[in-house]
């Protein structure tokens, strides 16, 4: 993985106005990927969209850590099931069609 798809923490905790600690306490939940090269933290490019929602969570609605870790299993859960449908909605398309 080239840095061009990675961003330093240190320049999104600036730019996002954010603590590392806030970053750090997501990368141990498991709710955050961080990568290391050559001693220096980045995040994936891939992780942005998700972390800035988490960020927005934590400032507008005041959600801690085990919140935000609840909301979102939560999501991802019911991203997986609505993707379950659209397969179950496919599949029974192919037997209505006979």
């Amino acid at each position: 993985m080239t840095t061009a798809t990675l961003i330093s923490t240190n320049d999104f905790c600036t730019w996002h106005q954010v603590e590392y600690t806030f970053i750090t306490s997501l990368r141990e939940a498991g709710l955050v990927e961080i990568t290391i090269v050559d001693k220096t933290e980045y995040i994936p490019e891939t992780q942005l969209q998700k972390l800035e929602k988490m960020i927005r969570m934590h400032h507008d609605l005041d959600i801690n850590i085990a919140g935000i870790e609840a909301i979102t299993h939560l999501l991802d859960r019911l991203e997986s099931i609505q993707e379950d449908m659209r397969t179950l909605k496919n599949k029974l398309r192919l037997y209505e069609g006979d």
